[in-house]
């Protein structure tokens, strides 16, 4: 006994010393959807978010055009959500010639930036980096404002976060990934309108925002052909894709792009649910995936026909 008692306290002394390490450096499971960047904060959920909103009011360039609470929106269907927050916002001198170069991408125009707390805790800053952008809307890497737009996502995580942007691979997105599009057999305003009535009669969905880009292009001196935006949501059925992967909050509310191309085609374009669960790994859930695609695919039908 005289023998392994010193060591039967070696032991339990070297356990105890890697629980105390272990407590030092909690878990960080870092993000895996591909084409995310993303910087781990070192402020709590409320200072990276509002040193965000503040840096984003303090340029004169960018306009907010909303801010997306899912955590409370989760609340108010009697749904929980750890804290999940994004802006969307904008600034049309750098995103309109993105649109000129392959108009498609006005679907993940305005920019968002999602902030976000994990279950053990930590606080994360993510948005769709550049190269996700580009991977998925051929030409728009092509663009005159690209590396502006990478540099100033990229100075806003971190300038929020107080830590390093890390950038998931977009090697696997290819051209029009998870995008579904129809044209229309009825004119520009008419999809459009046909589109927000139905969205504005449904007492499930939430209207967040309206853009209109070639509006927003022509306040800064660019042209662009007809393009607007949609921005909706319904969290009875978005917040249990974020229960199960939260950084699918940073593809909600969901969109849909109404655009004329260079042929004259009104097109209706929106991303396909299914495409969401692949990116995020949202794994289950089959059902409300299924009932987000058919009726994304009722609202798309019903406008084009």
């Amino acid at each position: 006994m005289k023998t392994l008692f010193p060591l039967f306290i070696i032991l339990v002394t070297a356990l105890v010393s890697c629980k105390n390490e272990d407590d030092k450096n909690p878990t960080v499971n870092n993000p895996t959807a591909f084409g995310l960047s993303y910087a781990q904060s070192k402020q709590d959920f409320n200072t990276t978010f509002n040193s965000l909103q503040t840096a984003l009011e303090a340029n004169a360039n960018i306009s907010i055009v909303a801010i997306v609470d899912h955590q409370m929106n989760a609340q108010n269907v009697n749904l929980e959500l750890r804290p999940t927050r994004e802006i969307l916002f904008g600034n049309p001198a750098i995103g309109t010639p993105i649109m000129q170069e392959n108009q498609l991408a006005g679907l993940e125009l305005p920019q968002k930036m999602l902030v976000y707390q994990d279950i053990d805790n930590n606080v994360f800053v993510g948005y769709n980096s550049a190269n996700f952008i580009a991977a998925r809307h051929e030409g728009t890497g092509n663009a005159s404002t690209f590396s502006q737009l990478s540099t100033a996502l990229k100075n806003l995580a971190e300038g929020a976060s107080n830590g390093t942007v890390s950038e998931n691979s977009s090697t696997s997105v290819t051209n029009k990934q998870g995008i579904i599009s129809l044209a229309s057999n009825n004119d520009f305003n008419t999809t459009y309108n046909k589109i927000k009535d139905a969205i504005t009669a449904n007492s499930n969905h939430m209207l967040v925002a309206e853009l209109d880009h070639k509006a927003n292009a022509a306040s800064v001196g660019l042209t662009l052909r007809p393009t607007r935006l949609i921005i909706f949501g319904n969290p009875n059925l978005g917040t249990p894709l974020m229960q199960n992967s939260q950084t699918t909050a940073i593809d909600l509310p969901q969109k849909m792009l109404v655009w004329e191309a260079e042929d004259g085609t009104i097109n209706v374009s929106y991303n396909d649910p299914a495409y969401l669960a692949l990116r995020h790994g949202i794994s289950g859930n089959t059902e409300t995936i299924n009932t987000i695609a058919n009726a994304l695919n009722t609202l798309a039908s019903e406008a084009t026909n």
